[in-house]
């Protein structure tokens, strides 16, 4: 069925609500540990203020699923989430403490955190029946976090790490600005409604600990990533470089994705990605120094995230039915990027230490995902193999 004109509008302004998302990422996963070390906190004050990045996503995605699903308000929560973010964020200028910081990022998380979720739910019933053109809009995300990782790095190397607040707020402004023509297309769920509650059926349960798991492997990627780059001699540019680099990978891999799913199906997919996961933070643990197998590692991710992303909110769309959906991508992204994601910054915070640890904070993370792949190997074959052949 081809899309109205007015869905494909639509769509382009949900691109570049995944653009600014995603840029905004770009900017804070790669460089918030270098900002914080500049502004003189410790590695374990570091992990912890990270971990609070990712611990918004338990709380935010369900709160405001909850709303959005009785409502049907979702471009209204993402208008509400883009302001309420870009007013927290001027809290992010003040050179406070410890708790000043943490409350900060607490603040303006909780309400950036929220946005993603309804994002996906949107985008996907736009699509409808095209649902596989999911990966086109959403790879707008990839191409932003690639401009911003780049661009900030070569940001700090010229200005400091005090340019970070200014390239997030205008970030955070733009976000607003791509939402503010989202059409308030309203799916209420009917009164009397025998789908009251959700079912946690064995696949889902499954899943959603998979991902989890997947989420803490990540841990040091998202903390620690460039600070390691810069204890192996890298700059930040060429950091920024190297992240770039996966991201480019990551909008490829978007590219393939509804044809792997659609020959291959979900759990096969699940399965090789997060096996190429485990090879992959083997190979930053004890590759570093080799520019090849560096390299080669962020070419991964387009299994570690790309592939992986891809199979997943298409497991979670076809796993929840309609009057559960913002709920069911508010679950998937509070237990993995939120439970597994704080959790392994968290963890990985200790781990490092002085930089010592280093190294073991990557077995750490090849472990986590070793440990994903063994948990997909218990969702039922023929429910995962039907789910992603219906996507």
């Amino acid at each position: 069925m081809p899309i109205i004109s007015s869905s494909s509008q639509q769509l382009r302004w949900l691109a570049a609500c995944y653009f600014f998302f995603f840029s905004i990422l770009g900017t804070m996963i790669p460089y918030l540990g270098v900002f914080f070390e500049n502004r003189g906190f410790t590695p374990q004050e570091i992990g912890f203020l990270l971990a609070i990045l990712m611990a918004t996503r338990i709380i935010a995605p369900n709160v405001w699923a909850k709303v959005a699903d009785r409502t049907g308000m979702r471009a209204e929560l993402v208008k509400l989430g883009a302001i309420a973010a870009m007013v927290a964020y001027l809290s992010f200028f003040y050179h406070g403490g410890f708790a000043y910081m943490a409350l900060s990022l607490a603040l303006f998380t909780f309400f950036w955190n929220a946005i993603l979720a309804q994002l996906e739910v949107i985008t996907l019933e736009t699509l409808g029946t095209e649902a596989n053109r999911y990966g086109q809009i959403r790879s707008f995300g990839s191409v932003g976090y690639i401009c911003l990782v780049v661009g900030a790095g070569f940001a700090i190397e010229q200005w400091g790490t005090e340019i970070l607040p200014y390239i997030g707020f205008a970030l955070f402004t733009g976000m607003l600005i791509s939402a503010l023509p989202l059409p308030a297309n309203r799916a209420v769920r009917p009164i009397g409604d025998a789908s009251t509650s959700m079912t946690w059926s064995k696949p889902i349960l499954w899943f959603m600990f998979s991902a989890m798991l997947l989420q803490m492997s990540a841990g040091p990627f998202y903390g620690f990533f460039v600070l390691y780059l810069k204890q192996a001699g890298y700059s930040e540019a060429a950091a920024g470089i190297f992240v770039a680099m996966g991201a480019m990978a990551e909008i490829v891999m978007f590219m393939f994705a509804p044809r792997l799913l659609g020959r291959y199906g979900v759990r096969i997919l699940l399965i090789v990605s997060i096996a190429m996961t485990v090879v992959r933070w083997l190979l930053v643990a004890f590759g570093v120094q080799n520019m090849g197998y560096l390299a080669l590692s962020q070419i991964l991710h387009a299994f570690t995230f790309g592939l992986t992303h891809a199979a997943s909110i298409q497991f979670v769309h076809k796993h929840f039915d309609a009057s559960h959906r913002s709920q069911g991508q508010a679950l998937y992204a509070s237990l993995s990027f939120g439970v597994g994601g704080a959790l392994g910054t968290w963890i990985c915070g200790y781990i490092w230490g002085d930089g010592s640890g280093a190294v073991w904070s990557w077995v750490f993370a090849a472990s986590c995902a070793f440990a994903a792949m063994l948990a997909v190997l218990f969702i039922p074959k023929d429910k995962s193999a039907s789910s992603a052949q219906a996507a």
